[in-house]
């Protein structure tokens, strides 16, 4: 267990992303979704992060389900605000897109003090809780929200943040973070409010360091880092396929030349790039936890086999000298 900066909540390094069974990428019968959260479990997961935009509420609705059949003391859970769930004004008609298996919420964006708090109880609901182990500020990102992004990060900064030292300081949550997908967001969005922890999600993985500068600043800050995107979308397990995933969206050639550079090292050293990928994140001194995603068993249990997968120091050397990795980004040895 790794503590998140001075809390008290420590965390496994690897956790469960839970974006994936509620329709990330399409439709997840129910069955499926419970299938392979049990494979989960059964397999050692004891940690999981969702949020109310994952399938529009979908996520948690079936964490929350599963969930709530263990001891509330076995697991630890942490979700995100920021988003607040509504009925569309005509649910015939409504676009559920991103989310084609998601449910049909519309969702409407609150960081003011009672968004923040009316986002936290929708999400105890879902979720069938009546704890949270921490809260996340969901992508206060200037990409996400365009032209009213000052006007959300005045919310944040005169209104959400004091709600959230509230439900800390009174012991409802254990921990405040953000989650961010640029590397600008590091630098520019995340110093505004006091923070224990971030979720990274694109800027620091096997294929692209430029968070590094960043990450190793919230590393002397004592701000800790859960990596929530360590395979880059899927590439870096099922490699330059194609139709492989980068960034939410099929790889160009670039990247997949990248990986394909990346993965003739590895097989070099019998690892796979998913073993590398965990392990490369893994090693940063800022970093508590990674939280790869699953929408099959299959794939739950593939990330707990690359996870027990060590690769040798030798590896990094050849990525380092290859040019593949940045030549100061921590490594094991």
């Amino acid at each position: 267990m790794r503590r998140v900066g001075s809390t008290t909540l420590s965390l496994p390094p690897l956790g469960l992303g839970v974006a994936h069974v509620g329709g990330m990428y399409g439709p997840v019968p129910g069955e499926q979704a419970r299938t392979t959260l049990q494979a989960a479990w059964d397999g050692g997961y004891r940690f999981f992060d969702t949020a109310p935009w994952y399938g529009r509420g979908k996520s948690e609705h079936r964490l929350g389900s599963f969930l709530m059949d263990y001891p509330r003391d076995s697991f630890i859970v942490t979700t995100k605000v920021g988003r607040i769930l509504h009925r569309p004004a005509n649910p015939a008609t409504f676009d559920k897109a991103p989310w084609p298996g998601g449910l049909n919420f519309d969702v409407e964006f609150s960081y003011s003090y009672d968004g923040i708090m009316r986002a936290y109880e929708q999400s105890l609901m879902r979720l069938g809780l009546d704890t949270i182990d921490a809260l996340l500020i969901h992508d206060p990102d200037e990409v996400v929200h365009g032209d009213q992004f000052p006007t959300r990060m005045k919310e944040l900064e005169t209104g959400g943040i004091k709600a959230l030292e509230e439900l800390k300081s009174s012991g409802q949550i254990k921990a405040i973070g953000m989650g961010l997908n640029t590397t600008q967001a590091l630098t520019s969005v995340a110093p505004r409010v006091p923070l224990d922890f971030l979720i990274v999600a694109m800027p620091y993985t096997l294929l692209d360091q430029s968070g590094l500068p960043a990450m190793d600043d919230l590393a002397r800050k004592g701000i800790s880092v859960i990596i929530g995107a360590p395979y880059a979308s899927g590439i870096l397990v099922t490699g330059p396929v194609p139709g492989a995933r980068y960034r939410y969206e099929t790889a160009g050639p670039e990247i997949l030349a990248k990986a394909a550079a990346i993965k003739s090292v590895c097989d070099a050293h019998n690892t796979t790039l998913a073993a590398a990928a965990l392990h490369f994140v893994l090693a940063h001194p800022a970093v508590v936890s990674t939280i790869p995603g699953a929408a099959r068993p299959e794939e739950a249990t593939g990330t707990l086999t690359a996870y027990a997968a060590m690769p040798p120091a030798a590896l990094w050397v050849d990525l380092k000298t290859a040019g593949l990795i940045a030549k100061d980004a921590p490594v094991l040895s």
